[in-house]
C-alpha cells in the first residue's frame, strides 16, 4: 500500500490545470471494425489550456465530455497538426452516442492526464516490441507511429476485429480463429523469442494477456510496462474510483512498469465496476477490452 499526504493545501489544489472542458467539432469518422470506430476532431484553440493534445504521451489519456450526458476517458489514438482522434469501441450509452455524433458537433475534451510510456527513446528500436488485443490497440498506436522499425504485435478473435491493419501494415497479426496472420495468441510467440530479441516490451489488451506477458518478461529478465484500465471518474486522482492496491491509475499510471506491477495484487485478478465493487477479472485471454468507455 502507497501512503499518500492526506492534507492538501489550497496552493497545491491551485497547481492543477483548468478543468473546463474545450469542445472541438467533429471532422471525420472512420469505420476500424463492425465494433470500432475512430472520431476524428479539429485541433482546438491552442491557448486554452484545459485541452493540449500536443502535450500528449503516448500511452496518457484525456477526459470526454458529451453535454447532457457524462464524461469519460480515452486515448488519443491519431494526432496530427491537422487534427486528432479517438477509437471508440460501440457497446454502451456513452460510447454509441460518441458513434452517433454527426460532423461538425462539437463535444468536449480535457487533458492529457496520467503517466505514459517511456524509455523507448532510450532503446534500439529492433529491441522494442508493442502486444495489443483490441482496442488496447489504440494507447500502442501514436507509439507504433513514433518507432518505425520495432515490432507491433496484436491479437484478435478473427480478421473482422483487427485494428489498424492498413495504418500499420508491417504488423503481426494472430487471430484466434486463424482467420488472418499467425492461429493463436500473442502471448504463444513472445514465448518463443522474447528472451533473445527485445530488451522492452510494451503491451495494452486483456489484462489476463497482460499479467501472461508480464510473466514472460520475468522469467526472461526483460523490462515491461503496461497500460492498465480502470474504471476512472474525475481523471486527476480525487475520486479514487481507480483505485488498485494503493495506486491511483487516472494519476499514477495508467502506465505501470514491471515492479510496480509486482506490488499489484489485484492485476489480473480484480478491478472495481461503475459501482466501487470489486469484481473478478475473468481469466480467459480473449482480446475483448473498452477503449475505456462504457
Amino acid at each position: 500500500m502507497i501512503e499518500r499526504e492526506n492534507n492538501t493545501s489550497a496552493e497545491q489544489f491551485n497547481t492543477l490545470p483548468p478543468s473546463c472542458p474545450v469542445m472541438a467539432p467533429l471532422v471525420e469518422k472512420k469505420q476500424e471494425t463492425p465494433r470500432m470506430l475512430s472520431l476524428l476532431f479539429e485541433i482546438p484553440d491552442v491557448n486554452q489550456p484545459s485541452f493540449l493534445p500536443f502535450n500528449n504521451r503516448p500511452g496518457q489519456f484525456v477526459m470526454v465530455w458529451i453535454p447532457g450526458m457524462n464524461e469519460k476517458p480515452f486515448v488519443i489514438s491519431y494526432l496530427s497538426r491537422a487534427g486528432f482522434g479517438i477509437t471508440v469501441m460501440v457497446r454502451g450509452d456513452f460510447s454509441r452516442r460518441l458513434a452517433e455524433l454527426k460532423e461538425g458537433q462539437k463535444v468536449g475534451f480535457r487533458g492529457p492526464f496520467g503517466r505514459g510510456f517511456s524509455q523507448y527513446n532510450e532503446i534500439p528500436r529492433e529491441r522494442i516490441a508493442m502486444v495489443g488485443g483490441g482496442c488496447g490497440m489504440a494507447p500502442l498506436s501514436l507509439l507504433a507511429e513514433s518507432l518505425p522499425g520495432a515490432s507491433l504485435i496484436q491479437g484478435a478473435p478473427s480478421e473482422k476485429d483487427i485494428l489498424y491493419l492498413d495504418r500499420f501494415p508491417n504488423q503481426i497479426v494472430f487471430t484466434e480463429d486463424g482467420s488472418c496472420g499467425m492461429e493463436g495468441l500473442p502471448t504463444d510467440w513472445l514465448k518463443g523469442y522474447v528472451a533473445s530479441d527485445f530488451d522492452m516490451i510494451y503491451t495494452c489488451g486483456p489484462e489476463p494477456m497482460m499479467k501472461s506477458i508480464l510473466q514472460i518478461c520475468r522469467k526472461n529478465n526483460i523490462s515491461c510496462q503496461v497500460a492498465l484500465e480502470r474504471y476512472m471518474k474525475c481523471g486527476i486522482g480525487v475520486c479514487g474510483q481507480c483505485e488498485c492496491d494503493g495506486y491511483l491509475v487516472c494519476k499514477d499510471g495508467p502506465v505501470f512498469s514491471d515492479s510496480e506491477l509486482l506490488n499489484m495484487p489485484s492485476f489480473g485478478n480484480k478491478k472495481r465496476d461503475a459501482a466501487g465493487q470489486s469484481v473478478s477479472i475473468s481469466s480467459q485471454a480473449s482480446s475483448k477490452t473498452s477503449c475505456k468507455t462504457n
